[in-house]
């Protein structure tokens, strides 16, 4: 899924298709529902997965975006499991985050159980960096681009459990992130399905992904949650500003 270039207000970085419904599906899904112009960029196609194809992986990415109402969604078309950190992969990320200006840039985990992760979430936020740079150079269909370095830089969490910054309420679009995941129907438990058993295709998987968005929730006092980290302190004008609903009530 594509579109013609326009300012986004957020923009979430995903080392392979499934992992930002994965970990910020609700919050997507929740800003795209206020209104903001929200888009999702996979660096790879996930073609070593063991189950599905990078068609199917495509075409299932596609029909989650509808799920979250997605403004953008792009493919950087990285060699899964071997990219690396090196200037021709910084200045695709680069290029990305000029062409749509985003306010917010999310990426993957500072470190997580798959070494994609940490190594994507890197590489996202050098290039967040290198994008201000006046004298880094790009082109988009052979015209220069402006610097652009986002306000703000988060990352979300995924398999292992990391102490989040802070969370976003997902209560009521916790449906809309399980349909969204659903969309993997290659990748996730389904019987109807053929395939490998792995990590992620068994029915526990489901429950675990339950049990972390009601955990997350459990911290803020709702049902469900998403929990981020921020690559440095929030500022807030003072301490009244971080009242919002009382988690005790």
């Amino acid at each position: 899924m594509t579109s013609s270039p326009k300012k986004l207000d957020l923009l979430a970085f995903a080392p392979h298709p499934d992992d930002a419904e994965l970990g910020c599906a609700g919050t997507l899904a929740k800003l795209a529902h206020a209104g903001k112009q929200v888009g999702v960029v996979d660096l790879t196609r996930g073609e070593m997965g063991s189950r599905g194809t990078p068609e199917l992986r495509a075409q299932e990415a596609a029909d989650a975006s509808k799920v979250l109402g997605l403004a953008v969604r792009e493919n950087l078309g990285f060699r899964d499991a071997l990219f690396v950190q090196d200037e021709a992969h910084q200045l695709a990320i680069i290029r990305m985050i000029r062409r749509y200006q985003p306010d917010v840039v999310l990426a993957s985990a500072i470190t997580d159980r798959h070494p994609d992760h940490g190594r994507g979430s890197k590489l996202v936020r050098d290039a967040a960096f290198y994008s201000g740079l006046r004298r880094m150079e790009t082109e988009w269909d052979g015209v220069s681009q402006v610097p652009w370095r986002p306000k703000r830089l988060f990352f979300y969490i995924q398999d292992q459990h990391l102490q989040p910054d802070f969370v976003v309420d997902i209560s009521d679009f916790f449906e809309q992130k399980v349909a969204s995941i659903e969309a993997f129907k290659t990748q996730f438990y389904n019987p109807d399905v053929d395939g490998p058993q792995t990590y992620i295709s068994t029915q526990d998987f489901w429950h675990f992904l339950e049990a972390r968005a009601r955990v997350m929730g459990h911290m803020i006092g709702t049902a469900f949650g998403e929990g981020f980290q921020a690559e440095s302190p929030l500022a807030v004008g003072s301490p009244l500003d971080l009242i919002g609903e009382a988690k005790f009530s």
